[in-house]
């Protein structure tokens, strides 16, 4: 049973937000700061980081598979899911969202009692995690909403070690919020005439896929602009980031030229291959520069 939870969450595109929250916490850390004293490492911060982002995403993930059960048992894309298809059952679903939260509330507590914030904020953030998944339902704007959730990793994880604003954990998520909503926008494209049928609010369903797919590019832009930005907001950067920011601008533009309105048969490709590939090395690149 364990492994048809894992298979439900996708637990294996943890993947995608994790690199920016590790990002985020090795430029906390960093003393490369406009003259801030380094933080200390702590392991018991990593591992809260680790555990938080885990159970996160599996509380949402799960939850969103029990508010959309209805859809996805008619969408024939969803329909091999596995409360469609009966593989889980709903109790089993709800435990597991349940005990998820309660692993991030638990996996909060690793940072006392030197920071509080992450305690204090771990309510908000599951609402909002949770809320996501009824936004398709009233506002085409749901693929921000996902972008936004997402965007919470480099905050998060820069609030947990650095309980201090800064301008740079901001850029960084703000370019991670785009890049989001960029693919989701992608994504949501494979369920147009679904989305149209039963009137659920998307970008696609409402300028066609087309349009969906020019927002999109536009959406991995501002990505590549934001990623252009972070060092003037954070001093620790140089040639090895700025090398990995071309090539991410790269791999995005293939992203885009493999998906056509007319041939829709890659996004497949484009949003698990290309977009793991672009969090991760980010992170390797990020981390050279800082570590150099």
């Amino acid at each position: 049973m364990l492994k048809r939870l894992l298979e439900l969450v996708r637990f294996s595109h943890t993947l995608f937000a994790l690199p920016f929250a590790l990002l985020a916490a090795a430029m906390a850390w960093s003393a490369n700061l406009r003259g801030d004293p380094p933080i200390p490492f702590r392991s018991l911060d990593l591992l809260g980081i680790l555990v938080c982002m885990a159970t996160a995403r599996g509380a949402a993930m799960s939850f969103n598979r029990i508010v959309d059960r209805r859809f996805d048992a008619m969408n024939p894309r969803t329909q091999s899911r596995h409360l469609p298809c009966g593989s889980l059952s709903l109790g089993n679903v709800m435990a597991f969202t349940i005990l998820c939260s309660l692993g991030f509330i638990a996996g909060t507590l690793l940072f006392l009692p030197r920071n509080t914030i992450p305690l204090i904020a771990s309510l908000p953030v599951l609402a909002y995690l949770f809320a996501y998944s009824c936004s398709k339902r009233f506002t085409l704007l749901s693929h921000f909403w996902l972008g936004g959730a997402l965007m919470l990793a480099p905050l998060a994880a820069w609030a947990a070690i650095r309980p201090e604003f800064s301008p740079a954990p901001v850029v960084l998520g703000l370019a991670v919020m785009f890049w989001v909503a960029g693919f989701d926008v992608i994504y949501a494209c494979l369920d147009y005439d679904f989305d149209v049928k039963e009137k659920l609010r998307s970008i696609p369903a409402r300028f066609g896929v087309a349009g969906a797919l020019r927002l999109a590019a536009l959406c991995h832009l501002a990505m590549v602009v934001l990623l252009l930005l972070l060092p003037m907001a954070y001093e620790g950067f140089g040639a090895i980031y700025y090398a990995a920011v071309a090539a991410i601008a790269v791999l995005l533009i293939y992203e885009h030229a493999i998906v056509r309105p007319d041939d829709l048969s890659r996004v497949n490709r484009a949003f698990f291959h290309v977009n793991a590939v672009v969090s991760v090395g980010l992170l390797a690149a990020g981390a050279a520069d800082l570590l150099l």
